[in-house]
């Protein structure tokens, strides 16, 4: 799994890391990913729980970018394709540079695009794209809010434009959560793969280890939107398909892309970074 959010991405999250790891390893997966949202505050434990238990770590961060400059504050509710200004991207981590890469692009969004959120922009992007892997990302990401508006260009100009800054290294992420909005954006995501000659990636949303734990996630998500289980109704229901899914799980689920499996499988091996390369200490 290499979209997961933890008990960091706060009021999305809901795995802490000691249960985590023993899901992982009770599934006999050998590698998984952390993706917090906007944040790399677990990635020292994260690393060091997944050494301890023979887990190979994957780190990185579901970041937020900003639809013009990082440094526009006024309020800019949406954009011409319909959408807010704040999108979501997926950047992992593929080696040294790609992690000091990311951790430049995580600091300058609190430093410098912090509004509402740590927002980065493209300039940054291009900047700072060395050794990183990114995705075309969840519903909430430019090229996919682009799709769900019905801007089908600006879509594939977008996949054309992350496919220059991060070349040989931007994939076409499919996600299968339930949602009908999902499933059309998803169609014309496996033809942006196709023409562009995009390696597609099979992942699933984590925000939970384990099916038991749905009723937390749920719970989660209320106090996130302030509201009660009663009155969001049926928006909980995505929560259903967002745990830590078997490899049996997701080869079922994706039974008709098994290239996309396959690519998540290889992904793995195409991330050749430690903690252990930097010097890192914590603050006394």
């Amino acid at each position: 799994h290499l979209h997961l959010h933890t008990q960091y991405s706060l009021l999305d999250g809901a795995i802490k890391l000691a249960p985590l790891f023993e899901q992982v390893k009770a599934l006999g997966q050998r590698a998984v990913g952390m993706s917090d949202h906007g944040n790399l505050f677990g990635a020292a434990e994260f690393h060091e729980k997944a050494r301890a238990q023979g887990v190979k770590p994957i780190i990185g961060c579901e970041t937020y970018i900003a639809t013009g400059s990082r440094f526009e504050k006024e309020k800019r509710a949406q954009d011409k394709s319909g959408f807010d200004a704040i999108n979501h991207l997926l950047l992992i981590a593929q080696n040294r540079e790609g992690y000091k890469n990311l951790m430049q692009l995580v600091s300058r969004g609190y430093l410098e695009g912090f509004y509402y959120k740590p927002r980065i922009d493209l300039e940054l992007l291009r900047a700072h794209s060395e050794g990183l892997i990114a995705t075309s990302g969840c519903l909430s990401s430019m090229i996919n809010r682009a799709l769900g508006a019905g801007e089908t260009r600006h879509a594939w100009e977008l996949a054309e434009e992350f496919a220059r800054i991060f070349p040989g290294r931007f994939y076409i992420e499919i996600q299968r959560h339930g949602i009908p909005l999902q499933d059309r954006v998803n169609s014309e995501l496996l033809e942006i793969a196709r023409e562009l000659s995009l390696p597609l990636l099979a992942t699933n949303e984590v925000l939970y280890h384990h099916p038991a734990r749905r009723q937390l996630q749920d719970v989660l998500t209320c106090i996130r939107e302030k509201t009660t289980i009663d009155a969001i109704g049926r928006r909980l229901e995505a929560n259903a398909e967002r745990y830590l899914k078997p490899g049996h799980e997701m080869a079922r689920l994706f039974r008709d892309l098994p290239e996309a499996i396959a690519e998540t499988m290889r992904f793995a091996s195409r991330v050749n970074f430690s903690l252990d390369q930097l010097k890192y200490q914590y603050p006394d």
